[in-house]
C-alpha cells in the first residue's frame, strides 16, 4: 500500500495533466478555429478566451503535473472545467442527436472536477514539488 501513496497522486496528476495538456496544443496548432468556436457560442472576445484557455490547459495544468502550487492550480482547473461543462457541453439546449453525447461530455467533466477537488483537499502528494503528504 504505501507505493500507492508514494506515486499514487503523481500518477493522478499525470492523468489529469494528460486531458489537458495535449488540448492546450491543440488548441495553439488550431487558434483560430479554436476562437472561432468561441465565438460561436457567443462569448465575448474570443481571441482573448483562447489565449487564456491555452494559458490555463497548457500552464496551470503543467503546475498540476510537477505539484507546484497544486491545490491552486487543481482550484482554477476545476472552475475552468465546470465553466466549460456549462459553456460547451450545454447538453439541454442542443438538438436531439447531439444531446446523449453532450451530456457524456459534461458528466464526465463534473467528474474530472471532482478528481481536481481532492487535490485542492489533500494537496499533491509526497512525489511533488508541493512535497505535501
Amino acid at each position: 500500500m504505501s507505493f500507492f501513496r508514494q506515486f499514487g497522486p503523481l500518477l493522478g496528476r499525470a492523468l489529469i495533466a494528460l486531458l489537458f495538456i495535449p488540448a492546450g496544443i491543440g488548441k495553439i496548432a488550431g487558434f483560430q478555429g479554436t476562437a472561432g468556436y468561441i465565438a460561436s457560442k457567443g462569448l465575448p472576445l474570443p481571441e482573448v478566451a483562447a489565449a487564456g484557455t491555452i494559458v490555463v490547459e497548457i500552464g496551470v495544468a503543467l503546475a498540476l503535473l510537477v505539484g507546484f502550487k497544486a491545490r491552486w492550480a487543481a482550484l482554477i482547473l476545476a472552475l475552468f472545467t465546470v465553466v466549460a461543462a456549462v459553456l460547451f457541453h450545454n447538453f439541454w439546449a442542443m438538438p436531439a442527436d447531439q444531446q446523449m453525447a453532450q451530456q457524456i461530455n459534461f458528466f464526465k467533466n463534473l467528474a474530472i472536477a471532482g478528481g481536481l477537488l481532492f487535490v485542492v483537499a489533500y494537496g499533491a502528494g509526497p512525489k511533488s514539488l508541493d512535497g505535501e503528504g
